[in-house]
């Protein structure tokens, strides 16, 4: 992940080598492979870079075929598939080294009018009355870094921490965010920046009924795939609240479901991701 917000806009200014061909690079960093958000964020701007901006994304789907590995370039092919009255559709392939690493399909719309509804957001503190992630951290004498220095570019606040939240065996997360610093006023922008920040802790839902929380190594934890719908505009510069459940688990896969709300209480996207959850046998 990105350690400043101008690094995380700098990587999602992707560079074009041919019609319809991007390279995207990967940040410096200890871990060993790509964040999801990463790629997912890079293959929605390589779509986004051929669609007429009157056409926003409405949705991605995406799968996770193999780890990105951060130490090489990705190179991201865009389909053109659909170009319709109404909707537009691109297929953007991500690949490293000659393999497909990722796969994203996207769909754009123009703006039309339709009957309105929305679920309404939980009652839950405001992100004033909650404490940063690193001042929460601090409190139990955990330093900031190095355990998470590639999270500096998102203020995060958990409204209860995910290891309260899997001691009482529950899937039910939630979390305020933003970026730090402004995003230009480029829509696309926001999106992909959302899109970003949409990997951050939702797979982890699919082990907190279990008693487990990501870090304990008690399982081992992969995305399989990404889904996102995108209901209402919003600014990621902007306080937005992720609410996090997981609605079923088995045969070692987890899934998780998501919505994002302004602080002003309008749904302004769902996700849902499916996730890897084997037992880790060093673990047991």
């Amino acid at each position: 992940m990105a350690e400043s917000v101008s690094a995380l806009l700098s990587l999602l200014d992707i560079e074009t080598l041919d019609v319809d061909l991007y390279r995207g690079e990967a940040p410096k960093t200890d871990v060993q492979r790509v964040f999801g958000g990463h790629v997912a964020a890079q293959a929605l701007v390589a779509a986004v870079r051929t669609v007429d901006h009157d056409r926003p994304v409405h949705s991605l789907h995406a799968y996770f075929l193999r780890p990105g590995n951060p130490r090489h370039p990705i190179i991201y092919a865009t389909d053109r598939i659909r170009d319709g009255r109404s909707f537009t559709t691109r297929r953007v392939v991500a690949t490293q080294q000659g393999k497909a690493i990722f796969h994203l399909s996207a769909s754009f719309q123009i703006a039309e009018p339709g009957p309105e509804h929305a679920d309404p957001m939980p009652d839950v503190p405001g992100p004033e009355d909650l404490q940063t992630l690193k001042a929460t951290l601090a409190g139990w004498g955990v330093d900031w870094e190095p355990p998470f220095p590639e999270w500096s570019s998102i203020d995060l606040r958990y409204v209860r921490m995910p290891n309260e939240v899997a001691a009482e065996r529950s899937d039910h997360l939630q979390l305020w965010f933003r970026s730090l610093d402004p995003v230009p006023d480029t829509p696309h922008l926001h999106v992909c920046v959302l899109t970003y920040m949409s990997d951050l802790s939702l797979l982890g839902t699919t082990v907190s009924r279990h008693g487990d929380f990501p870090g304990q190594d008690r399982f081992r934890m992969a995305s399989l795939d990404h889904a996102m719908w995108f209901h209402r505009p919003f600014r990621a510069d902007e306080w937005l609240l992720y609410d996090m459940r997981s609605p079923s688990a088995g045969s070692a896969r987890g899934l998780a479901l998501g919505q994002i709300f302004t602080a002003s209480g309008a749904l302004v996207a769902t996700v849902v991701q499916e996730g890897l959850t084997r037992p880790n046998a060093r673990a047991t």
